[in-house]
């Protein structure tokens, strides 16, 4: 098993949450997490002197690696990255142990990069205080999703926003599944223009919430579920039920590190069921095209 090195080191410092303690809470959560990020590529976001200081992000990890840990290499402009692979809870661990808060991951597994096995869109509101407006957003996506005929599983972020997540059959490549998110996008801020953009930059959002479907381009990731958010209180990214959303029952930053594990020991993953649920996007596509084409011709 990987040796945790200074596990006293503080990265919470208003929480007084350690290396340690952080270890601890992925070895208590790795049987719900790995079926979810296991032969992922992941990017690793790192603070080595806590959250209160600067971190940074690390996708290559060419050097410094147990011969043991698995890798990817993935072609980029110029070159290539070499990402590692969490297969178990030992490489998850390793992750953990280089101070490591948030594992990112794709979309995609080992050895199929270009066939996503999930769709996820993420719901950014400008701050923390529209929490109505979010669940709004998130219903009315949830249920133009279900129009299609796609069942959407939801978390939290363990920031400001939300995650909706499609499970996918692997037919489509990343191209396609990128098309599908876009266009789903550009159609519920069509019907919701006053309260919905995809303007990127938050100057340009004029107070609106962020349909973000950009992590469905190649090489782009997204907190994994049950991963561990670098912000005051150890907020995690963790799965809940529409209920919750819609009842208020929980808030992006509530779940956290604290009561995740018992939580999970309670009510087992909630995103357990999707991994068993696959989707092709061939008819959904179909349906989408309709729709648009519809919206298309009212607004002439």
């Amino acid at each position: 098993m990987t040796t945790i090195t200074h596990p006293e080191k503080v990265l919470f410092p208003g929480d007084g949450i350690t290396k340690g303690g952080l270890a601890e809470y992925y070895e208590a959560i790795a049987p719900a997490m790995l079926p979810h990020i296991r032969n992922r590529p992941v990017t690793m976001e790192r603070y080595p002197a806590g959250i209160d200081k600067q971190g940074f992000w690390q996708k290559d990890v060419s050097r410094g690696f147990p011969s043991w840990l698995e890798r990817v290499e993935v072609p980029k402009k110029g070159g290539v990255v070499h990402h590692a692979l969490i297969t178990d809870l030992r490489s998850l661990l390793w992750v953990v142990n280089q101070n490591t808060i948030t594992p990112h991951v794709w979309t995609s597994r080992v050895p199929h990069l270009d066939r996503p096995d999930i769709c996820v869109f993420d719901l950014d509101p400008p701050d923390a205080g529209s929490p109505d407006m979010l669940r709004a957003a998130a219903v009315a996506l949830r249920d133009l999703l279900e129009q299609l005929g796609l069942p959407s599983w939801v978390k939290t972020t363990g920031s400001k926003g939300l995650h909706l997540a499609i499970p996918l059959d692997g037919s489509a490549d990343k191209g396609t599944a990128a098309r599908f998110a876009h266009s789903v996008g550009r159609l519920i801020v069509s019907r919701y223009p006053g309260e919905l953009t995809l303007e990127f930059h938050k100057k340009d959002r004029g107070g609106r919430i962020l349909v973000d479907t950009g992590r469905n381009d190649y090489t782009a990731t997204f907190a994994a579920a049950y991963a561990v958010r670098a912000r005051h209180g150890a907020p995690v990214s963790a799965p809940c039920t529409w209920e919750e959303v819609t009842t208020a029952a929980i808030r992006p930053d509530s779940l956290t590190i604290r009561d995740v594990p018992g939580r999970v020991e309670r009510l087992g993953d909630l995103w357990a069921d999707m991994r068993r649920r696959r989707y092709s996007l061939t008819r959904p596509i179909e349906k989408l095209r309709r729709l648009m084409d519809a919206a298309e011709a009212s607004a002439e």
